[in-house]
């Protein structure tokens, strides 16, 4: 007989790293033919700007998702709990009450991470308790190696398992670039998120113009903590407006037709585990110019399939940029 599964993990919308693998793991029939699956999705939020914001709604959606751990706990008896843990936050006390309910049933737990922040969140000693009680006992699938410090004062090496992101094979596979092309394009694409190192980029791009470099850049992803009036306006601000050209979210065929159509990649993250967009970019054979962030050194060569820039530092990213 399979082991029974029980998966607690996050499915679009809205559309990130974790809630895409989340759509893949309950889509894969190599897991449902391994396995005997029940799934509860835990986001109750549509968009990325409504994440972190407490609500009514969320508040309701929560009791939903506990009652529906709750009984499938009792009638179901899963061997295994499954559950993709939110380590910082307001979703990290939800998440902890869940480990706690699932706790009271005996069952044995694995939390697959793809977010960070333990290590800067559990100062205090509630705080600390409160991770260490959490994390106590279970299993965790990182993304890398380079992100078990985070945690390391929690969980013991040995409870480690390391799992990198992949993503599904597209079938749009790169085109031939045009190397003469006179004017390069740049693409950003991501969620308009500070931390994705959006005001970075156009930083960056600000040096470009002021030294008469010419380029295009497009970018390309759905508002987050970042209207697109204040990107707007910051474009206006720098000058910017006849070189950078925003898109919004763009999905599928039409997000791969933009990546085979640019000629380099890039990302100026300085909060991040492994995103899958530097993945999606490689299969459409771009550079990549990203940060020595989280898991990114191990999709990142420097120098051979891209560069790694220093956190927050425009003046780097241009420099790898003008290259």
């Amino acid at each position: 007989m399979s082991q029974r599964v029980l998966f607690l993990l996050h499915i679009p919308p809205p559309v990130h790293g974790s809630s895409m693998v989340g759509k893949w793991i309950k889509g894969s029939d190599l897991v449902n033919k391994t396995f005997s699956c029940r799934y509860i999705n835990l986001l109750a939020s549509d968009s990325v700007s409504q994440s972190g914001v407490i609500s009514i709604r969320k508040i309701i959606g929560f009791i939903g998702v506990w009652w529906k751990l709750f009984i499938n706990l009792l009638r179901h008896k899963p061997d295994l709990c499954y559950l993709a843990l939110t380590t910082t936050g307001i979703a990290f006390y939800r998440d902890a009450l869940l480990v706690c309910t699932i706790r009271l049933f005996g069952i044995r737990r694995i939390f697959h991470l793809h977010n960070k922040g333990v290590k800067g969140a559990s100062t205090g000693k509630w705080k600390r308790w409160l991770y260490k009680s959490t994390f106590k006992g279970t299993d965790v699938i990182l993304l890398s190696d380079f992100l078990y410090p985070d945690i390391e004062n929690f969980v013991r090496r040995d409870l480690v398992h390391i799992c990198p992101n992949g993503i599904p094979d597209s079938g749009m596979y790169a085109k031939t670039k045009n190397l003469e092309s006179v004017v390069p394009k740049i693409l950003f694409l991501s969620n308009l998120i500070k931390s994705k190192g959006i005001f970075v980029l156009l930083d960056a791009l600000n040096k470009l113009k002021n030294k008469n470099i010419e380029f295009s850049c497009i970018v390309v992803g759905r508002e987050g903590d970042v209207t697109e009036v204040q990107f707007q306006q910051k474009l206006s601000t720098l000058g910017l407006n006849g070189s950078v050209k925003y898109q919004g979210g763009v999905y599928g065929e039409e997000k791969y037709e933009i990546m085979n159509s640019v000629d380099v990649f890039t990302l100026p993250t300085f909060f991040e585990c492994f995103p899958l967009v530097l993945l999606e970019a490689m299969e459409h054979g771009l550079p990549v110019i990203s940060t020595r962030e989280g898991g990114i050194p191990d999709i990142v060569e420097d120098g051979v399939n891209g560069y790694l820039v220093a956190r927050e530092d425009a003046d780097e990213l241009a420099e790898k940029l003008e290259k």
